[in-house]
């Protein structure tokens, strides 16, 4: 099994912080993501190594064990136990898996499940040794998606790719910025008959051209000019399930917000119920004004006074 750097992979060293890293991965996945590269071999393989190495050296555990074992961190527990066992005696039993029979004989270890490393463990002697050859869960993948308020707004079908294969998810409606999902059983394969590793997606909104999201409650300005401020009058306000006409009160001050109940953001996992939406309403001032215009203004200043 060949070393892959994962620090390389994601261009950066050991010393890098666990901020660095998750720039670094969020930077390189969405270069190398198979939606933006097509029937691109290269660009998968990169972001498969992308995603192993995040995988890895995201999670300060599994980043120690890496930094210790190499290639061979996954097994970093039984390495531990394999060395007690060498002290105290000839035979191990590790529990799960299937048996198999070693025999040190100075040749590097048959086949490519592990690596000197692993077989430096039980060096020595020439002397054949049983073991039970342990399984292990395979890798969890993680990945990133891209996603929309009107798309959240409702349970919809997405269609990923991961490593070169198409799941067809179905993302609930009221899902949250930065919220992660876990898919069980959808990740690598596992080892000598281990379960197969589990795929988490976290979902990352585009920012909206007039909706502002906070938890359940939508937010958006709105334009009045002045005579409705003043009078009174009707304001059709745009919402995800519909325009809804509202009555603006007279002499409504700038700044003045309206609240919309339930017709805000779906709550995730609870069918039927939404937050609500706050409309800001902004009076603006006519503009270009006739000398007629002009003089009846003035006429309502000399009223004020």
């Amino acid at each position: 099994m060949d070393f892959i750097d994962y620090y390389k992979v994601l261009g950066l060293t050991k010393s890098a912080t666990q901020d660095d890293i998750k720039k670094a991965y969020r930077k390189l996945a969405r270069k190398y993501h198979p939606d933006v590269n097509p029937n691109n071999k290269e660009a998968e393989l990169k972001f498969k190594q992308v995603n192993e190495a995040n995988e890895v050296l995201s999670h300060l555990e599994n980043r120690k064990k890496y930094d210790q074992y190499g290639k061979d961190w996954k097994h970093a527990e039984e390495f531990e136990k394999a060395k007690q066992q060498q002290k105290t005696s000839s035979r191990g039993n590790w529990g799960g898996g299937t048996h198999f029979t070693y025999e040190h004989t100075g040749d590097s270890f048959g086949g490519d499940d592990f690596s000197d490393f692993f077989e430096s463990l039980f060096g020595g002697g020439g002397r054949s040794r049983t073991y039970q050859r342990p399984s292990f869960k395979g890798q969890d993948y993680k990945a990133e998606v891209s996603i929309t308020l009107e798309e959240a707004f409702s349970d919809h079908k997405r269609t990923l790719n991961v490593n070169g294969k198409k799941l067809r998810i179905t993302v609930p409606a009221g899902i949250k910025d930065g919220q992660t999902i876990k898919l069980a059983g959808q990740g690598g394969p596992g080892t000598n008959g281990g379960t197969k590793g589990d795929l988490y997606i976290t979902f990352h909104f585009d920012p909206h051209p007039q909706f502002t999201r906070k938890g359940n409650d939508l937010y958006l300005d709105m334009d009045i000019d002045l005579y409705t401020g003043l009078l009174g009058g009707k304001l059709k306000v745009p919402t995800f399930s519909g325009p809804v006409q509202v009555t603006i009160k007279p002499e409504t001050p700038n700044g003045n917000k309206v609240r919309l109940k339930g017709k805000g953001y779906p709550v995730y996992k609870q069918k039927g119920q939404f937050g609500d939406l706050y409309v800001t309403l902004s009076v603006t001032t006519p503009s270009h004004l006739s000398e007629k215009e002009k003089e009846l203004f003035k006429q309502l200043q000399a009223l004020r006074k």
